[in-house]
């Protein structure tokens, strides 16, 4: 068996390849695992109004809200945690995209998201 690991639309999958014999069966995949960890999100058109930033961590995958890792006003760095998201008993980190400043939480502990919903806003 060989362990790949395939990113998809921003999602990380583990995947697990078992080989076939040399009868020429194709190669059987297992299911992939959930996520790993949600993407960056991309900068927003314009800041919203209340503080928040002009950047948007948006949720990679629906869940619950399980954690909040950040505050307003924390120093982050990018790849560092700011929500932790429960989807299918995993937790699912979404991360800083760069270095600066989170300007607002959007969520809180036990809110229900969509994919692609505004989790917090950073500068």
């Amino acid at each position: 068996m060989k362990n790949y690991t395939i990113t998809v639309n921003g999602n990380v999958y583990d995947v697990v390849v078992e080989e076939g014999t040399s009868t020429g069966a194709p190669v059987a995949a297992k299911a992939p695992a959930a996520p790993k960890a949600a993407p960056a999100a991309a900068p927003a058109a314009a800041p919203k109004a209340g503080g928040a930033g002009s950047v948007k961590i948006e949720a990679g995958a629906a869940g619950k809200v399980f954690k909040l890792e950040a505050g307003a006003g924390q120093a982050v760095k990018r790849g560092d945690a700011i929500v932790i998201l429960e989807a299918m008993k995993m937790e699912i980190p979404v991360v800083a995209p760069q270095d600066g400043t989170v300007a607002s939480i959007e969520v809180a502990v036990g809110d229900s998201v969509e994919a692609g919903a505004v989790l917090a806003t950073m500068n």
